[in-house]
């Protein structure tokens, strides 16, 4: 994507990659130059049950000499809000040959064309809509908040559903008596009675942990509305003529256990997890896995209903940022925060990935490098880091929030420990007031003791008896 916007170069440069040109820092960058001169704008937000998120900010008024820098920076700007919040609607108010622009970028034949779809029809059912209008016009926010989780009487399953792996649990009174990982590639399956078999097995064997069950929760990487799978990379190669089995993959596993079932998205329960432990709220989780997935818990110790899905936000601006593979965008975070990542740099650093391996195992095979010191492997965590560094102060553009959770495979090991080192230089070198107001945390004793699996099996609430 080309742009007018200049991309100032990072303090602390990621060891293999030089061209790395951090958002938070073209934005930041944009606001300054506008000193005084900028006119406001508007962009609401409109998702399922006429929920609505407007955020407002401040461009160059059309007259400006710098008026062409607009465009880039509340095209990104869009890009992202729609990935955090999600969107079937969207109003933009305060500079109508602006939106007009944008309308047409997410038109039929417009460059974003991918996300419109993808949202519109995929996510919410419905076919999107950019609209122009005057600011006044603009809709005001109505969230609604759902203060899902933190139920932990009774005997419940958790389980969570990987790219790479499913995970499931026996939790007993918030205590895990039994837990197992099993490796699986849902991804590479079409049949859906691959993945109810699949999911009902973890079930039925934590079942049989337990005296009874009275309710299961899960997480599971994708958007999942009422339950209800919108988009999910898990279920990729099933033909779009099998797509009502997986719709409805969920009430139907609630339906052959008897019991509440409650799932969402991954991000979430990682947020709700590190919540739980560390008894505070205004929690963002990141997991670092096969994806990025990404969840928050509001300042009330809510889940936002946005969704969250930062794989798909960008956070370089650099013109030859890796493309992802879904929407061929440039820059977005799955491809800085995740295995992919690791992939991407390993040939960088001469080593040579394994062909006709699942992912988890490629993954395990870098990660023994970087055990045993490997140097090209300690770069690439290396990089990782920084890159985590400048992304976590993107976000927190966006978020209001007072920690920050970081899980996944990719932390693991000395891995963790480079993740945390990238994000302390970048943060004292760039944006010192982020280390007195939000604190990182690597999962310690006391947030596995909850862990995942934990968070997820409390999602639920039990049905109460009426008495007599």
């Amino acid at each position: 994507m080309s742009s007018t916007l200049p991309f100032p170069e990072p303090l602390i440069k990621p060891p293999l990659d030089s061209a790395f040109r951090p958002a938070v820092l073209a934005n930041h960058a944009f606001q300054k130059r506008l000193s005084g001169a900028g006119v406001p704008l508007a962009i609401a937000l409109e998702r399922e049950d006429g929920q609505v998120s407007r955020f407002e900010t401040r461009v160059f008024p059309d007259d400006h000499p710098l008026a062409v820098q607009n465009y880039f920076y509340v095209e990104r700007l869009l890009k992202f809000l729609l990935w955090q919040r999600g969107a079937h609607t969207v109003y933009i108010g305060g500079n109508l040959s602006l939106a007009q622009e944008l309308a047409r970028t997410y038109g039929e034949n417009g460059s974003r064309h991918f996300d419109a779809r993808f949202l519109g029809e995929k996510v919410y059912a419905q076919p999107f809509r950019l609209l122009p209008c005057a600011f006044e016009e603009v809709p005001t926010s109505r969230e609604t908040r759902r203060s899902l989780g933190r139920h932990l009487e009774g005997c419940r399953i958790g389980f969570d559903l990987g790219a790479s792996d499913r995970k499931v649990s026996a939790v007993v009174d918030g205590v895990p008596v039994y837990s197992e990982e099993v490796i699986w590639e849902p991804r590479k399956h079409a049949d859906p009675a691959y993945h109810y078999r699949e999911i009902l097995t973890a079930l039925k064997t934590a079942a049989s942990k337990m005296p009874r069950v009275d309710a299961i929760g899960g997480s599971a990487a994708g958007i999942y509305i009422h339950n209800r799978p919108r988009v999910a990379s898990l279920f990729r190669s099933v033909p779009e003529e099998h797509s009502g089995e997986i719709y409805t993959l969920f009430e139907r596993l609630q339906a052959e256990m008897g019991v509440p079932l409650e799932v969402i998205n991954d991000g979430d329960v990682t947020a709700l997890a590190g919540s739980m432990a560390i008894g505070e709220n205004a929690v963002l989780g990141i997991a670092l896995g096969s994806s990025e997935a990404a969840g928050y818990v509001d300042p009330q110790g809510a889940i936002t209903g946005w969704l969250n899905e930062l794989a798909f936000a960008p956070i370089d601006y650099s013109p030859s940022a890796p493309v992802e593979e879904w929407s061929g965008d440039r820059g977005c975070g799955a491809s800085y925060l995740s295995q992919q990542c690791v992939f991407r740099l390993a040939p960088m650093v001469g080593i040579a990935l394994p062909p006709d391996v699942p992912d988890a195992e490629r993954l395990a095979f870098v990660q023994k490098f970087l055990h045993e010191g490997h140097e090209g492997a300690v770069r690439i965590w290396q990089t990782m880091g920084i890159y985590l560094g400048y992304a976590l102060a993107h976000y927190a553009d966006f978020y209001e929030i007072k920690h920050v959770l970081i899980l996944g495979r990719c932390t693991s090991g000395e891995g963790g420990n480079l993740l945390m080192e990238g994000v302390r230089s970048v943060w004292q070198a760039e944006f010192p007031h982020l280390l007195e107001h939000i604190q990182v945390h690597l999962p310690d004793e006391k947030i596995r003791r909850v862990g995942q699996s934990v968070a997820a099996a409390s999602l639920p609430e039990l049905i109460k008896e009426d008495k007599p």
